[in-house]
């Protein structure tokens, strides 16, 4: 089973590169804010337990996004793999993780960290901003702090599958179709 997590900061082209990867390799997606969108919709146990974090303020505990994960996973009828599109944000989570996909008998194939300039992923924010109706797309000083919260709390993650020898880095700027060869070649690999 090929299981990937596509990895970088905002602005990197994650969304856009999962969508053809999704396509080739005939993967699900599981994307941690599509899955909150669902559980909170349709108002399951899941989605009441995050809103009530969420209503106090307060990030949703990593055992309440797993547990969605898990659920996700659990639906999931073909099983070509899995692309993980932002998520794992934290070691704790990639750890979770780990240990789910362990007890259904299978591990990350590995991880593509899209590498990005800091000016060029500001640059392509506010380009999104113009047509995606996200007012913090615009927003000079809520990129910047995303970028920073990134930096400071997501990109540990990367050392954790490093550390497994799971990491590859690939240079995200270019043309989407170089870039996706790029990833690919590193996909085929696994």
């Amino acid at each position: 089973m090929l299981n990937i997590v596509l990895f970088g900061p905002p602005g990197a082209g994650k969304g856009t590169q999962s969508e053809k990867l999704i396509e080739k390799y005939k993967l699900v997606h599981i994307s941690t804010g599509d899955l909150f969108r669902k559980h909170l919709g349709e108002g399951t146990e899941l989605g009441k337990l995050a809103r009530k974090y969420m209503d106090e303020g307060n990030l949703v505990p990593d055992e309440v996004v797993i547990g969605m994960v898990d659920d996700k996973i659990n639906a999931s009828t073909h099983l070509t793999g899995f692309i993980f599109d932002g998520f794992p944000r934290t070691v704790a989570q990639a750890k979770a993780l780990d240990e789910l996909l362990q007890k259904k008998g299978t591990s990350i194939s590995g991880m593509i960290s899209l590498e990005v300039p800091e000016e060029e992923l500001k640059k392509r924010i506010r380009e999104r901003g113009k047509t995606s109706g996200r007012s913090d797309d615009q927003d000079e000083e809520k990129i910047k702090n995303r970028i920073k919260v990134y930096n400071e709390e997501t990109l540990p993650v990367a050392g954790y599958y490093q550390e497994q020898g799971k990491l590859a880095r690939i240079h995200g700027v270019g043309g989407i179709d170089e870039i996706f060869s790029k990833i690919c070649a590193v996909i085929d690999e696994y």
